[in-house]
């Protein structure tokens, strides 16, 4: 969560020794990271992508979940600036919460069952100047850490599709998603759905970076999308069970 963001990964050619020494990650220490963090969010959400948020500090994006929340982060040392960030719910800071963000937008019975396992991870965004594929591979190194780390199985999140062209390309991509789809029994409900059957046009879908590369990973896309007003996003509510994570990338994440 996560993740609403558009244009900020290229496929990840450098191993992680590969990286510039110049960048850092780890999860934000202090409340000035964080807000930080939260600054970058609302340039990359709100100024360049036009989304609408309620917030009550200018220049800030900030809900309810974000003190519940750790926030993982990509530093540049060298010029001293938080560049990349994901935010990361736990399960049992979900229950102290009282439920995962995802929930604003899915109806998620069916994953009872793996709420102790599970972890939410959104709000990821990349400052503009970063979008070469370095910083998205370090934050994916990050959660792949944090989860094995901490034991956790699995993870989820909304990965959001651009409602710029009326939904249109939402729907023709949902449609063309039937071999990423999990089991039945792993469906969610989207609380406001997206009415695919009449934006529905059969054109060649257009697939959205970052989704591109969670289904690489190995991702599942549990069921049909939700219509996020606030951010004219479709949201698919989408699951990774770390255990049959794609091996290649799971090796590759795995270095950090």
């Amino acid at each position: 969560m996560p993740l609403k963001e558009k244009h900020m990964l290229r496929a990840a050619s450098q191993t992680l020794e590969q990286m510039p020494h110049n960048l850092w990650i780890g999860l934000a220490s202090s409340e000035s990271e964080i807000l930080e963090a939260q600054k970058l969010r609302y340039r990359v959400f709100c100024e360049e992508l036009g989304a609408r948020l309620q917030t009550k500090t200018p220049g800030v994006d900030r809900d309810v979940f974000d003190a519940h929340c750790q926030h993982l982060i990509v530093r540049d040392e060298t010029k001293g600036r938080i560049v990349g960030t994901y935010r990361i719910l736990t399960p049992e800071a979900a229950r102290k919460v009282g439920s995962y963000y995802s929930e604003t937008e899915f109806d998620l019975t069916r994953l009872q069952h793996l709420r102790e396992r599970l972890v939410e991870v959104g709000r990821s965004c990349i400052d503009p100047e970063y979008r070469t594929g370095t910083v998205i591979t370090l934050l994916w190194a990050g959660l792949s850490r944090f989860m094995h780390s901490n034991g956790y199985d699995y993870m989820m999140g909304c990965a959001s599709v651009s409602m710029a062209d009326g939904g249109h390309n939402a729907a023709n991509l949902y449609r063309s998603l039937e071999e990423y789809m999990a089991p039945v029994e792993y469906h969610v409900f989207p609380r406001n759905p997206l009415p695919v059957e009449h934006l529905f046009t059969g054109a060649v879908a257009d697939v959205p970076p970052l989704l591109k590369g969670y289904m690489r990973v190995g991702t599942q896309i549990c069921g049909a999308p939700a219509w996020d007003p606030d951010f004219n996003t479709a949201d698919l509510l989408i699951l990774l069970n770390m255990a049959r994570m794609n091996k290649r990338y799971a090796k590759h994440f795995s270095i950090l």
